[in-house]
């Protein structure tokens, strides 16, 4: 019986000296914490295990509105004037911006993107957000018809119609977010 007990007793002292150390660890600042910084071990594994998990739970099983090309142009208007900032352009240069976001926001009309996501997934991560990585949550500040256009623009940003593509290649002004050297619009 004290084998027991000096074994419970052992398995405690461990636990708390792991979560002193763990303690210690971040209370100390050695952490990483910059953008700059590499990853914990882990961490990417875990907050993409705990996302995808969250999402399959609460995402939208259907769509309510269809990929027509007025709701693709609506979306690419609400993406360029509220998400380019952060995922960029169709053959634009990276914002500095999203230069120093950690973790880099990806490319939502370029490459693979979010295509082979459904549009729900999308739809939740623009309403909700995704905390500690910039993406903020949009609702209540853009409608749920922005928000599902959006998602249906990125869930087909591989086969747009010319005239929702030319929306989103359009010149944009020189702003803040790609031109520091300009002032900040008031």
């Amino acid at each position: 019986m004290r084998t027991f007990a000096t074994l419970i007793l052992g398995m405690i002292l461990g636990v708390a000296a792991i979560a002193l150390g763990v303690y210690f660890y971040f209370a100390t600042g050695r952490a990483p914490v910059a953008t700059s910084a590499p990853p914990l071990p882990f961490e990417k594994k875990l907050a993409h295990g705990a996302l995808s998990a969250r999402v399959d739970r609460e995402m939208p099983k259907t769509v309510p509105l269809q990929p027509d090309e007025p709701n693709l142009a609506a979306g690419a208007r609400v993406y360029r004037d509220q998400c380019a900032v952060c995922h960029g352009l169709p053959g634009k240069k990276e914002t500095l911006i999203a230069s120093g976001m950690y973790p880099r926001p990806p490319k939502l009309t370029e490459g693979k993107g979010v295509t082979d996501d459904e549009p729900g997934e999308s739809y939740w991560k623009i309403a909700n957000g995704i905390r500690l990585t910039g993406m903020p949550g949009f609702r209540p500040r853009l409608s749920e018809s922005q928000m599902w256009q959006v998602s249906l623009l990125v869930a087909n940003a591989d086969k747009l119609p010319k005239s929702v593509q030319d929306t989103l290649s359009a010149p944009v002004p020189a702003d803040y977010a790609t031109n520091p050297s300009q002032p900040v619009p008031k």
